[in-house]
C-alpha cells in the first residue's frame, strides 16, 4: 500500500492505546469530515473568529450521522447552523483557558507554575475528535494550540531539562518515537488534518538532548531517526535533475536535497475560510490547488506565514514554498545524516557509516555551493525550479552556523550581517522586511533566537550572541510584567508595541518562549562563572 493509502487508514481510523503505551490498532473509514457540508457550512460562514476553533471541537456522534443529521435539519423551517453546533460540538479543553498568572512570582517563577498548565496526561480514545491520542504526558504550546507540535517541542524541552523536568521531557521524547513507529513520521502536530505534512525535523535534535544526560538514549531511539531519515528522502530513486518528487529535490546542478511539502492541495481544514478566501484572486482551479498546496507546504516550514515564500514581492498569493530548498530544513538533514553516521559506526557498520557521511558531506558542499551569497555574505534560501539563489535574507541564514557548516569567514560576515541589519531593540527580527505576515518584521521569535545564539556561540562570538540573548530576555520581562504572560512570539523592532501579524492573534502560554527563556539564562550564568 503506498504512503496516502496508509495515511488514509491512519487518519479516519480508531486509535487504540493500551494502559502501556503500545503503538494503536487502526479501523478504516473512507470518508473525511473535513469534505463534508456541515464542515465547510461552519467554516465559510465563520461561526467562530478562529477557524482551527471548530476542527478542534469533539463530535457527540459520528460525522457521518451528524452529516445526514445536517442535511435533513438544514431544509427545515428556522434552522440555525449555531443551534446545531452548539448541539453537537464541544470543546474539552475549554476550562484551561482559565488560567490566571499569579503576578508575584518573577518569570522564571512563572514558567515553572506554568508546566503543570500545560501538561496533558496520556490521551484516552475518542472517535469523534480530530485529536491523535499520545501514550505520555506532554506539553502543549498554548492557546489555541491545544495539541503537542513537532519543532515547537525541541525548544520547550530546553526548558524542561534547564528545569529539571527530565521526566516529561523523556515522556515527549517517547511520544514521538510512537508516533514515528505508527504513522512513519511526526505529523505537524497531533490532529488528524496534520496528517499530510511533518515540520522541520528536529527529532534526531531532541534524542542528542536528553543523551546529553543519558547517552543510553542515542541508541534507543536510533531505529526512529533511522525511520525519519526514510521519511524524508522518500522518493529519491525517482527524482530528476531540476524536479521534485515529494519531500526530495535534485538541483540543476545535479545536488540531492529536500524542501519542505504536504501531500494535500486543497484549503487546510484549521484554515478553510482564509485559505479560501486568499485564492478568490486565482481565476483557475489549477492556480487554486497550487496555492493551497504552497501554503500547506509553509505550514510545514513552521514559517506559515512569510515573504520568505513569496515569488512576487509584497503578494501573499504568490507563496512558491514547493519551489524552495530551505536552510534549515536542509541543515537539519544534515544534522541527521551525521547522526546516522555515527550510530552505524558504533554499530560496527562501517559501510553504512560511510555512505551516509558522504551524503552529509555531499549536502554540506551543496548548502556552501547553492546558498552562500558571497556579495551579501550571508545564507539564502535557493529555488530549485529557477535554479537560483532567492533573494530574500532571513534568520535561515543562522542555521549553517548553528550546525557547523561555515567557514570561519563566512560566520564572520554572518554575525556582522546579524548585528547589522536583524539585531533590534528586543533581540533578532525575523526577516527585513514588514509585510503583514507574523514571521516578519517587526516579529522575533524564540527558536530563532536560539539558533542564532547557537550559531554565533559555535564561533566563538561570545559577546554577540550575549548581547541578543540579555535584549531577548528583557523584552520577555517587560511584557511578562505589564501582562503576566509568555507570549509566542514578540515585536523587536518597537519593544513598546504587542506582536502581530498573521492568522490570529499573538497566543499566550507559551512553550517555546518558556523553553527559551530557561536555556538562555542558564547559558547566561554560565558565560558569567
Amino acid at each position: 500500500m503506498n504512503r496516502k493509502g496508509i495515511l488514509l487508514m491512519l487518519l479516519f481510523g480508531t486509535l487504540l492505546i493500551s494502559q502501556c503505551g503500545q503503538a494503536p490498532e487502526v479501523a478504516v473509514s473512507a470518508d473525511s469530515f473535513y469534505e463534508t457540508e456541515l464542515f465547510k457550512a461552519v467554516q465559510m460562514e465563520g461561526l467562530f473568529p478562529d477557524s482551527k476553533t471548530f476542527v478542534d471541537l469533539d463530535r457527540d456522534l459520528p460525522f457521518v450521522e451528524l452529516e445526514r443529521q445536517y442535511l435533513e435539519e438544514r431544509e427545515k423551517f428556522g434552522f440555525d447552523l449555531g443551534e446545531f453546533v452548539e448541539q453537537h460540538f464541544s470543546d474539552p479543553f475549554g476550562k484551561a483557558n482559565t488560567y490566571v498568572s499569579d503576578k508575584s512570582l518573577d518569570m522564571y517563577g512563572h514558567i515553572r507554575a506554568t508546566w503543570p498548565v500545560l501538561m496533558r496526561v496520556r490521551d484516552t480514545l475518542n472517535p469523534n475528535s480530530s485529536r491523535i491520542p499520545l501514550p505520555y504526558p506532554y506539553i502543549v504550546p498554548g492557546g489555541r494550540f491545544k495539541e503537542i507540535y513537532y519543532w515547537d517541542s525541541y525548544f520547550t524541552m530546553i526548558g524542561l531539562l534547564a528545569d529539571g523536568r527530565m521526566d516529561i521531557a523523556s515522556d515527549m521524547l517517547a511520544n514521538f518515537a510512537h508516533l514515528i513507529d505508527s504513522l512513519g513520521f511526526i505529523p505537524n502536530g497531533t490532529r488528524d488534518y496534520y496528517l499530510t505534512r511533518s515540520q522541520p525535523p528536529f527529532f534526531g535534535m531532541m534524542v542528542a538532548l536528553l543523551a546529553e544526560r543519558d547517552s543510553s538514549f542515542q541508541q534507543r531511539y536510533f531505529p526512529q531517526i533511522e525511520k525519519e531519515y526514510q521519511y524524508w528522502m522518500e522518493g529519491e530513486d525517482l527524482v530528476t535533475q531540476g524536479e521534485a518528487v515529494s519531500r526530495v529535490v535534485r538541483t540543476g546542478n545535479g545536488w540531492l536535497m529536500n524542501r519542505y511539502w504536504d501531500s494535500a492541495s486543497t484549503p487546510r481544514p484549521e484554515s478553510y475560510r482564509e485559505d479560501i478566501h486568499l485564492a478568490e484572486v486565482l481565476e483557475d482551479e489549477e492556480g487554486k490547488r497550487e496555492l493551497y498546496a504552497n501554503l500547506r507546504a509553509a505550514a510545514a516550514s513552521g514559517w506559515d506565514f512569510s515573504s520568505r515564500w513569496y515569488a512576487r514581492e509584497g503578494e501573499f498569493a504568490s507563496t512558491q514554498t514547493t519551489h524552495v530548498v530551505p536552510l534549515d530544513l536542509n541543515t537539519l538533514l544534515y544534522s541527521m545524516e551525521m547522526q546516522l553516521a555515527e550510530g552505524y559506526s558504533l554499530q560496527g557498520k562501517q559501510e553504512a557509516a560511510s555512505l551516509v557521511k558522504d551524503r552529509a558531506e555531499a549536502r554540506k558542499k551543496a548548502i556552501n555551493t547553492l546558498m552562500w551569497d558571497p556579495v551579501e555574505g550571508f545564507y539564502k534560501d535557493f529555488n530549485f525550479v529557477s535554479n537560483s539563489r532567492c533573494g530574500e535574507a532571513t534568520l535561515a541564514g543562522v542555521f549553517p552556523l548553528a550546525f557547523g557548516l561555515a567557514t570561519k569567514a563566512q560566520a564572520q560576515k554572518v554575525r556582522d550581517r546579524l548585528m547589522e541589519d536583524f539585531l533590534k531593540p528586543g533581540g533578532l527580527v525575523t526577516t527585513l522586511r514588514v509585510t503583514g505576515q507574523q514571521w516578519d518584521a517587526p516579529n522575533g521569535w524564540a527558536p530563532l533566537q536560539w539558533m542564532g545564539v547557537q550559531g554565533l556561540l559555535r564561533y566563538g562570538f561570545e559577546d554577540e550572541a550575549r548581547e541578543i540573548m540579555e535584549r531577548w530576555l528583557a523584552l520577555n520581562e517587560r511584557v511578562y510584567r505589564e501582562e503576566g504572560k509568555m507570549m509566542e512570539k514578540y515585536n523587536v523592532v518597537d519593544i513598546n508595541l504587542a506582536s502581530g501579524g498573521g492568522e490570529y492573534p499573538t497566543q499566550d502560554g507559551f512553550g517555546w518562549t518558556n523553553g527559551v527563556a530557561l536555556g538562555f539564562r542558564d547559558l547566561l550564568e554560565g558565560m558569567s562563572q
